[in-house]
């Protein structure tokens, strides 16, 4: 009895169960918006190595900060020599003081963090300094969550650079409000923008594959007005038409018709002419994460500042400077200690130079303030008479 009920169940066919809505989740998600991987050798890649608008971006910054002036002082005067500065001066014998702050703010900029190693000879003193790549590079926390260690990870090999003893790394991160060991990079912020830029630029580059024009439609009337192509007709019109008239190479062709085929042209539609529109309003949207006017990117449609040399001071205002204040500071700490400060001579600044005198006229002609509260309020050592 028990074998008949099987097998009469094994006759039934197999039960296929489906949700009454799985059509329309189908229909819906074959639209979906595709973005581009998170991670950061991703973003990196078409962000900055892909996209021109972030590239420039992040080489207006690091190029302007890395060429900032840094010097030495404490509360008494501002040091001429001293051996953080020849170190800085020449880092490593393949870098200068301009190529390390360049690798170190763009590893800031791109990743949002940026670590130093520094090399120390048999007495404890940094004799050298190297960047290391970011993304190689992860966090060991101990078990109060503070770091303990920075691993290097380079062709399946790891390095171990324990932070207990010593300190021989230097990790500098931008502010990253969900994350207590890694900064947070302007891509992340930008990535969607990035995502719509190339995609716009893509497109526009299918359009000039397709000769710089909308495409059409060929279109087969019979001897009655009706009918189709045989499909070996059909197959030699595809081949045609990808031979002769595709392309650039192919753009102004004339295209000759037969058998009762006619060229519909088509023009392009509204959301075909908003395109530019769109790669622009994504490159400002790219350039405001970074924190760059877009005028000084070349971006139109902007008019936010009133001319070139207003967006530049904007520029070193909100952007280079607070981000170069954060990696010298940075620096200052780890090789110098609380003795002296690393700083960037802002009087040294080109871009800075109109504020600064309109500065110095202003702190010179307080004659209520002493000598020394005037040297201190322009940043120099009160006790330094140079």
């Amino acid at each position: 009895m028990v074998l008949k009920y099987f097998k009469a169940a094994a006759a039934q066919p197999e039960e296929v169960k489906a949700s009454a809505a799985g059509r329309v989740i189908s229909y819906h998600s074959s639209g979906r918006v595709v973005w581009s991987p998170r991670d950061a050798v991703s973003m990196v890649r078409n962000g900055f190595q892909g996209n021109p608008v972030g590239f420039r971006a992040v080489r207006l910054i690091a190029e302007a900060a890395s060429n900032l002036p840094v010097v030495l002082q404490d509360g008494a005067q501002r040091f001429d020599s001293h051996p953080v500065l020849q170190v800085l001066s020449a880092p490593n014998p393949a870098q200068t003081q301009s190529d390390l702050l360049d690798a170190i703010v763009g590893q800031l900029v791109l990743s949002g963090n940026a670590y130093v190693e520094q090399v120390a000879d048999t007495t404890g003193a940094v004799v050298e300094l190297h960047v290391l790549r970011s993304d190689r590079m992860s966090v060991v926390p101990g078990t109060d969550g503070w770091p303990v260690a920075y691993e290097y990870a380079v062709g399946g090999r790891k390095h171990r650079f324990s932070m207990v003893d010593a300190a021989p790394i230097c990790h500098i991160k931008s502010f990253h409000p969900l994350d207590d060991h890694y900064g947070l990079s302007p891509f992340q912020a930008a990535a969607q923008a990035v995502d719509v830029h190339n995609a716009a630029s893509s497109w526009s580059k299918a359009l000039l594959d397709n000769a710089a024009r909308p495409s059409g439609a060929i279109v087969y009337k019979g001897a009655d007005g009706q009918g189709s192509l045989a499909p070996d007709q059909y197959d030699r019109l595809v081949n045609e038409m990808e031979a002769h008239h595709q392309g650039a190479r192919n753009a102004g062709r004339p295209m000759l018709l037969e058998g009762g085929l006619d060229w519909k042209p088509m023009g392009f539609s509204p959301s075909d002419m908003e395109f530019q529109k769109t790669k622009e309003a994504a490159a400002r949207e790219i350039a405001t994460a970074f924190g760059v006017p877009p005028m000084l990117l070349g971006i139109p449609g902007d008019a936010t500042y009133a001319n070139y040399a207003e967006a530049n001071r904007a520029f070193y205002r909100h952007t280079v400077l607070p981000l170069a204040d954060r990696v010298v500071a940075a620096l200052s700490n780890w090789l110098v200690g609380p003795d002296a400060q690393l700083k960037v001579d802002l009087d040294r600044v080109p871009a800075l130079a109109t504020e600064r005198d309109a500065q110095w006229a202003r702190i010179t002609g307080a004659d209520f303030l002493s000598e020394a509260e005037k040297r201190q309020l322009l940043g120099l050592p009160a006790g330094d008479a140079k």
